[in-house]
């Protein structure tokens, strides 16, 4: 059972298969990184629907925020390296020092900034290893929305129509509900 943030800290340890993934991003040397969303989530449900089997998924988004270089051949380059190391892995490296340019927002001011703007509040999550190799994890709007299989949008993408908007299409996109059975999805209603 997971009830907290020290739980899904636990199990992420306890977890060979992360805890490579975390240290070969580690071995990049990024300021401010963090692997975030679904890898972080997933394995939260997955554990709560009592899957032994861990959910495949379609990326692995390393997120780090360096504002001196923010072409996307330098990210592309990241993921080369990561590639090399481990192969096997669908690595996403992106610097939120340029995603803002991507989704047409106010720039973002460090990676956790840009973690506390994803649409959903059970995907604002993110893990590193700190220099000891201790495991951390950023949850801007708490743990409670990912243990509880709730799909809520997070405060920004609450303040416009079309942030809503993009909510929705995206709960509608993932179909988490055909994977975990037991996720409520929150469907704001707009006028």
């Amino acid at each position: 059972m997971i009830e907290n943030e020290e739980d899904i800290i636990s199990l992420i340890q306890e977890d060979k298969w992360m805890m490579d993934v975390l240290k070969n991003a580690k071995s990049l040397h990024l300021s401010d990184w963090w692997i975030c969303a679904g890898f972080v989530r997933s394995k939260i449900w997955d554990i709560m629907h009592g899957l032994n089997e861990k959910t495949p998924l379609p990326d692995v988004d390393v997120i780090y925020y360096d504002s001196s270089n923010i072409r996307e051949t330098k990210d592309k380059k990241l993921e080369g390296k990561l590639y090399s190391r481990a192969p096997s892995i669908p690595w996403s490296v992106k610097n939120q020092a340029r995603m803002h340019l991507v989704n047409g927002v106010p720039p973002y001011i460090s990676s956790e900034d840009a973690i506390s703007k994803f649409p959903e509040t059970a995907t604002a999550l993110g893990v590193k290893l700190d220099e000891d190799g201790n495991v951390l994890l950023t949850a801007p709007h708490g743990v409670q929305d990912a243990i509880n299989l709730e799909i809520k949008p997070t405060p920004y993408f609450m303040e416009t129509k079309d942030r809503i908007d993009i909510y929705k299409e995206r709960v509608r996109k993932k179909d988490w509900n055909s994977t975990w059975h037991n996720v409520k999805v929150n469907l704001i209603k707009t006028k």
